[in-house]
């Protein structure tokens, strides 16, 4: 076991626990709301020599080290073992608060990068980055430092199918979210998890367009983003909007090439018909449109309304079919579980996920607001990143593919 590091930072907390039988990791280091497993690349190794930060990505509650792992490690790409296997020691971050602000969890990166440096043996400069908000919490960090004059020890930043210019989530799905959660919340509280997820600090600062209650409303495509990504864009700017000195790369789960996922617009996605709610939400349209309509029984019923979006569910991006800690699709599959919940039987669901990060937002050329930018090929010109790969095709967000994984690595190896 390593003794605990004093660096020019001060102390930092936590020695650093040996791993146990059943830890893929070699040590791990306790952070200040967050954790750091290691990975050596050799196993005489006591100390990270070529060190690749990867923080982990928005959900609800903590990072697990073996979820991470487990991702990243046993799907089509093994990438940690791949990275390990050339001669790089991965160091993944986790967070005390997936949903926290995205402000705070910069805070934790900080620390992870002042650790790295402090713990390496040898010069090589880190990698580092992260997958979906990690992305946005260590480009964060990395501009902070350079704006505090503090020398990261970074030549390379990693962005993996992170929101660079917003995420999408439908607005008719937050809405009914919010809506069960007001009308039913109070008698189970897993009717609450999903609305308390979209209205988490992290949610509200990525989501372009955001919802807070389930009331009626009518959304213009110019209008709709909360305070609180204001608010983060806004410090974002202050420490220089990007970190200057490392390269930039970045990968997407969508296509570069215009062509979406075949969702069509303005189509029934889930309906639910039962004694105590109706609901009808539709997929992303263009021009006016109700995007979801829900009723409890006896009372009138709520609308959301859009006017001028486009066609964002169909979009060329990375799918989001997946919710934390619940078991079902998290966009239009998840309303079908909360509607099914409440009515005590099924939900019809016709279009289960939707694009959550269009290729233009994770490759960081163009914003989520335009319709002929969101459908055409990326313009590798406009891009803020220095190099970036689009997938073949439009798969599962932050999926860990033999395409991606293994442009990732040629490229560190450029390093």
């Amino acid at each position: 076991m390593s003794k605990p590091v004093v660096s020019i930072w001060g102390p930092l907390p936590g020695a650093q626990p040996a791993a146990t039988e059943t830890d893929p990791w070699d040590t791990a280091w306790e952070l200040r709301n967050g954790t750091a497993w290691v990975f050596y690349s050799s196993s005489n190794q006591t100390a990270v020599k070529r060190p690749v930060i990867l923080a982990d990505g928005f959900a609800m509650g903590p990072s697990s080290g073996h979820v991470l792992y487990d991702g990243l490690e046993n799907g089509d790409y093994p990438l940690i073992s791949s990275l390990r296997e050339n001669g790089f020691d991965v160091v993944l971050l986790g967070f005390s608060d997936r949903s926290a602000s995205i402000l705070a969890n910069a805070d934790v990166a900080i620390e992870c990068i002042r650790r790295t440096v402090a713990d390496r043996e040898g010069g090589a400069m880190l990698t580092v980055g992260g997958f979906s908000m990690g992305g946005m919490v260590t480009r964060y960090a990395l501009a902070k430092m350079e704006r505090q004059r503090e020398d990261h020890q970074t030549a390379t930043y990693l962005s993996y199918d992170t929101p660079h210019r917003g995420a999408w989530l439908p607005l008719g799905v937050q809405a009914f979210a919010h809506f069960v959660k007001e009308k039913w919340g109070n008698t189970n509280p897993l009717l609450s998890l999903y609305s308390d997820l979209v209205n988490s600090p992290a949610a509200r600062q990525m989501l372009r367009w955001h919802v807070a209650t389930g009331s009626e409303v009518t959304l213009d495509v110019a209008a709709g983003q909360d305070q609180e990504r204001t608010d983060f864009l806004e410090a974002l700017q202050r420490v220089g909007d990007w970190p200057q000195r490392p390269r930039l790369l970045g990968v997407a789960n969508g296509t570069g090439t215009g062509i979406g996922n075949s969702i069509p617009a303005d189509d029934t996605a889930m309906a639910a018909h039962g004694p105590k709610a109706n609901a009808q939400l539709r997929t992303q349209g263009q021009g006016r449109q109700t995007v979801a309509q829900m009723t409890e029984a006896g009372q009138a019923p709520v609308s959301i309304n859009t006017n001028g979006f486009p066609e964002l569910d169909g979009a060329p991006g990375g799918l989001f079919p997946k919710a934390p800690l619940l078991e079902d699709a998290a966009n239009f599959g998840m309303a079908a579980v909360l509607a099914s919940m409440v009515n005590e039987q099924r939900a019809e669901l016709i279009h289960n996920a939707s694009t959550f990060v269009p290729t233009i937002s994770a490759v960081a050329s163009a914003d989520i607001d335009d319709p002929t930018a969101l459908y055409s090929k990326v313009d590798r010109e406009s891009s803020d990143l220095h190099d970036f790969l689009c997938a073949s095709t439009n798969e599962g967000h932050t999926v860990m593919t033999p395409e991606l994984g293994k442009w990732i690595l040629a490229q560190l190896q450029e390093m």
